[in-house]
């Protein structure tokens, strides 16, 4: 086991050195600069100004130059500075908001798994019945509704109409003079709304994919067997039937962490909330190179890291995946 973990680790290092650069070239032949971000509205900015900035940020040299320039202060995890006018390293703005897009992506994450794998289990084994038909127009209807649009009516319902949730933020502006339980009342209102967004799409396919795997379990001979043996239903479904169907979702859960990270973009730049997705937008608005590329490699790690942990799982249910 340990050696398929350490060989999985070994492919990680090519594949993130393969993103990077793909990542690198494409964010240069976007159109714009960040010196022209920084001049365009300057009208005393000479074009000695724009080259002095060129050559502070490096951009004056070959693009194969810069990659590597980047990739060897990357190799002793060094992000370089930012572009913006405060010259903060990325490393420092990056580590103020990663926790609070990993807490939302992870209480969404949870929300999908608590929810879709009862709602796909009992979707299969009342396959066709009214409830199959119920969860089978939420699924169209999740796959269907883009995720701003939604955003936007649960906040027109919720935070207008019916004033229940606050719209936007983490905290209220009394958030300090509130007591322990307010604190956390008033957290838990306002991540609400972005979380419920967040896991919507994922809970509609994730359904989906449980009920159809679910479905062809439950038709295999083994299954017949348990039955013929007088086991309870119970236990031919949740502890026969359900463990293989889980293997895939394994690999399902592990494809869809780029999703809901991604998926942050969104919805935090809707609710006005300080995560990675926000700082992300304000980057590629401003063409700030480094702190672009420090982000890409914390998503695309974390992405790899989870395929890997789906490997990983698939392998210790499966002894095949091991063998082989």
């Amino acid at each position: 086991m340990w050696l398929y973990i350490l060989k999985r680790l070994g492919l990680m290092i090519p594949m993130l050195l393969g993103i990077t650069l793909i990542s690198f070239s494409v964010i240069h032949l976007a159109p714009g600069t960040p010196t022209d971000m920084q001049t365009t509205l300057n009208p005393k900015a000479s074009l000695e100004a724009q080259k002095r900035l060129r050559e502070l940020y490096g951009l004056d040299k070959p693009l194969m130059v810069q990659y590597g320039d980047w990739l060897t202060r990357l190799v002793h995890l060094d992000f370089g500075r930012s572009f913006s006018p405060d010259r903060r390293p990325v490393w420092d703005k990056i580590k103020e908001r990663i926790g609070i897009t990993l807490s939302l992506n992870l209480m969404s994450l949870i929300i999908i798994l608590g929810v879709s794998i009862p709602i796909g289990v009992i979707a299969a084994y009342r396959a066709h019945s009214w409830f199959d038909q119920a969860t089978t127009l939420f699924v169209f209807f999740g796959f269907a509704m883009p995720t701003f649009w939604l955003a936007l009516l649960l906040i027109m319902f919720f935070g207008v109409y019916l004033d229940w949730l606050p719209i936007s933020g983490l905290t209220s502006l009394n958030y300090r003079q509130f007591s322990f339980w307010q604190k956390v009342q008033d957290l838990g209102a306002h991540v609400t709304l972005p979380v419920l967004v967040a896991a919507f799409g994922g809970l509609a396919g994730m359904s989906r994919y449980m009920r159809a795997n679910m479905l062809e379990v439950i038709r295999q001979d083994y299954i017949t067997t348990a039955r013929a043996k007088g086991l309870p239903e119970r236990v031919v479904i949740f502890k026969h039937a359900l463990r293989n169907a889980l293997l895939p979702v394994i690999t399902i859960l592990g494809l869809s962490v780029p999703g809901l990270i991604g998926g942050s973009v969104i919805f935090e730049s809707i609710f006005a909330i300080p995560g990675m997705g926000q700082l992300f937008y304000g980057a590629v608005m401003a063409r700030d190179y480094p702190l672009v590329m420090g982000e890409l490699v914390i998503g695309a790690v974390l992405t790899l890291v989870g395929n890997m942990l789906a490997d990983v799982g698939y392998a210790l249910v499966d002894p095949r995946i091991r063998a082989g």
